[in-house]
């Protein structure tokens, strides 16, 4: 769920998986010229690692905020669905029919289902992607970045949290070999098995080669919006329990139990400088991980913790300003973390989030602009109905609420 991976990291990625996927690892690793924007597309950055997935959250911070996204950005999008469902990370030539050769993605499917699931009018899309992303599931019952690697607890949540909204039940999405998506996704927890310490509930992005299970905060945030049963897009809560570490002995198989002892994790992460760190490629230390401290507020929010996640709120409204300017997937990151805790984004440590947003692309309908009940509103059928109740709706919540994203795809 973070804001997408560089691509060095994706390059990276191909080549730990070229035995699986030897035509991914040509197309991300070898250096070819940046292809124009399309006037559709959020962002003016190279789109090739990421046109998918910031196009799927700024549609989504859109949709939080009550505006009306721009028709061509809907068209954008739903355009770079492949016929069998799929989606790559970017398709500079959507008119040209998918092949052997695109690189389909289940991160950048995954998050589109949410997207186009959340706006409406995209029932056949959406069933597509998740019909796509069931058939892609691995034996053990996880899934992969590239379709057809080792499984990894990021890539196994988002499309949990992309079937769930999908309107699918994860717990009974098996493998050929009878594997649910969560008997996948809880092997990756550290659990009551080992003396975990101040790891214990996290999650893991993958075991090492010994067999080890380092605690990875990506995979951790990810996994407890997938154990909960809902994605990006979290409902603010006026709810508030305390952040509690797993329980032990753990209830086997219960992914919501195990996405509360996740949150504890986060929350316990959290407690003593408000933010988490990653070591970044070439670096000997650790620096403040800005998208993995957004995830952890969307995902303690979403776990009905709060005030837990109040603190890094307020560390992301001092620090997130140059990190997310100009882009669509840091935006959104921030604005998904402002509307699950029920924070003003037009006000976010002296940044107006949703006017930053919608300057990176194509002009929504602020919900001034929609239209007005009229008279004869009998006569003109239901045309206006949605779009006012999504007005009152904002209005009610406080038209200031706000989206997050996955997967360090920002700072390309």
């Amino acid at each position: 769920m973070n804001v997408r991976r560089s691509a060095a990291t994706l390059a990276a990625s191909a080549v730990l998986c070229v035995g699986a996927a030897p035509v991914a690892l040509a197309d991300v690793a070898t250096p070819s010229p940046v292809p124009p924007i399309p006037s559709g597309l959020f962002g003016k950055t190279d789109p090739t690692y990421d046109g998918v997935w910031r196009q799927s959250f700024a549609l989504l911070a859109q949709r939080a905020v009550g505006l009306k996204p721009a028709q061509q950005a809907v068209d954008w999008l739903v355009g770079q669905q492949c016929a069998d469902g799929g989606f790559a990370s970017f398709r500079a030539d959507s008119a040209a029919a998918c092949d052997a050769k695109t690189m389909l993605d289940t991160n950048a499917t995954a998050v589109a289902v949410q997207a186009l699931k959340a706006l409406g009018g995209q029932d056949a899309a959406v069933k597509k992607g998740a019909d796509w992303l069931k058939s892609v599931q691995n034996e053990d019952g996880g899934w992969a970045y590239v379709p057809g690697s080792p499984s990894e607890a990021s890539s196994t949540s988002i499309v949990i949290s992309a079937l769930a909204a999908a309107g699918e039940k994860p717990a009974e999405v098996k493998s050929k070999t009878g594997k649910s998506a969560y008997d996948n996704l809880l092997s990756f927890q550290l659990g009551c098995s080992a003396e975990q310490g101040t790891d214990l509930g996290a999650f893991a992005y993958q075991r090492t080669a010994d067999g080890k299970l380092p605690a990875n905060a990506d995979a951790t945030a990810a996994a407890v919006l997938a154990g909960l049963g809902t994605g990006a897009l979290v409902p603010p809560s006026s709810t508030d329990t305390p952040a509690a570490s797993l329980a032990c002995p753990a209830t086997a198989g219960d992914p919501v139990a195990a996405a509360r002892g996740a949150a504890g994790y986060l929350a316990g992460a959290l407690a003593k400088d408000n933010h988490l760190t990653a070591l970044t490629p070439g670096a000997d230390q650790p620096t403040a991980d800005i998208g993995n401290t957004a995830d952890a507020v969307i995902s303690l929010a979403a776990a009905g913790h709060k005030q837990a996640a109040m603190g890094a709120l307020e560390w992301l409204k001092a620090n997130s300003a140059e990190w997310s300017k100009g882009s669509p997937a840091g935006l959104g990151t921030l604005i998904l973390a402002a509307h699950a805790t029920g924070t003003d984004p037009k006000a976010f440590g002296g940044t107006d989030l949703v006017a930053a947003l919608n300057a990176t692309g194509p002009a929504a309908a602020s919900a001034s602009e929609q239209p007005a009940k009229k008279k004869d509103e009998k006569e003109s059928g239901n045309k206006n109905v949605w779009w006012m109740i999504l007005a009152g709706a904002a209005a009610g919540m406080g038209i200031g609420i706000v989206l997050s994203g996955r997967r360090k795809r920002n700072q390309l």
